[in-house]
C-alpha cells in the first residue's frame, strides 16, 4: 500500500507544477480563449504527470519559515550578482583591448540535494560571463570569460559560496 504522505507530496508537487506551467502558458499565449486554455491545460497536465519527480523547483524545497526567507534573500542576491556581472562584462566588451582570459574551472559544491545543485548551476549560467558546462556529483565545471582563481577552494568561494549560503537553507 502506498505511503499516504508520499502520495500527498507527489500530488502537491504535480499540482504545483501543473499550475506553474499553466501560468506560463497563459502568459505566453496572452489569451483566455477557451480553446487555448484547454490546449494549455492538456499539455501542462501531460508534462506535470510525466515529470512529477523532478521538474518543479519546489521538488526538494524545505517549506520552513527560514527557507522562505532564504528564498527571498537568494533572489535579491541573484539579481545583485546579475547586475554586477552585466556591468563587468559590458566593461570588458567596451574595452578596445578586449581583456578576456577564457577558461574552464572546477568548483565543488557542498549542496546535497539535486534541486539545490541544479539551482546553483543555473544561477551561475544565468549570470553573464559564466556558464556551467558540466555537473558531476559535487563538482561543477564552469566556463568563465575571464578566469580568476584556478584553485578549487578560491574559485568556489568566488563563484558559488554566495548562492550556496541561501540554497543550503532552501534545499539542503
Amino acid at each position: 500500500m502506498p505511503n499516504p504522505a508520499t502520495s500527498h507530496e507527489r500530488l502537491r508537487d504535480t499540482s504545483v507544477l501543473f499550475l506553474t506551467l499553466m501560468l506560463f502558458w497563459v502568459l505566453l499565449v496572452n489569451t483566455f480563449a477557451l480553446d487555448s486554455l484547454l490546449v494549455g491545460a492538456l499539455v501542462s497536465l501531460l508534462v506535470a504527470i510525466l515529470y512529477r519527480e523532478g521538474l518543479s523547483f519546489f521538488t526538494e524545497f524545505r517549506f520552513t519559515p527560514q527557507a522562505l526567507i532564504a528564498g527571498l534573500l537568494y533572489y535579491g542576491y541573484f539579481f545583485q550578482q546579475l547586475v554586477k556581472s552585466n556591468l563587468r562584462l559590458a566593461r570588458i566588451v567596451s574595452t578596445p583591448e578586449l581583456p578576456i582570459d577564457p577558461g574552464i574551472i572546477k568548483i565543488r559544491t557542498r549542496l546535497k540535494s539535486r534541486m539545490g545543485r541544479l539551482m546553483l548551476a543555473n544561477s551561475i549560467s544565468l549570470t553573464p560571463g559564466t556558464l556551467t558546462v558540466e555537473m558531476e556529483n559535487e563538482w561543477l565545471y564552469i566556463h568563465c570569460v575571464t578566469v580568476g582563481a584556478t584553485d578549487v577552494e578560491t574559485a568556489t568561494m568566488e563563484i558559488a559560496a554566495g548562492f550556496e549560503r541561501y540554497l543550503e537553507v532552501m534545499y539542503g
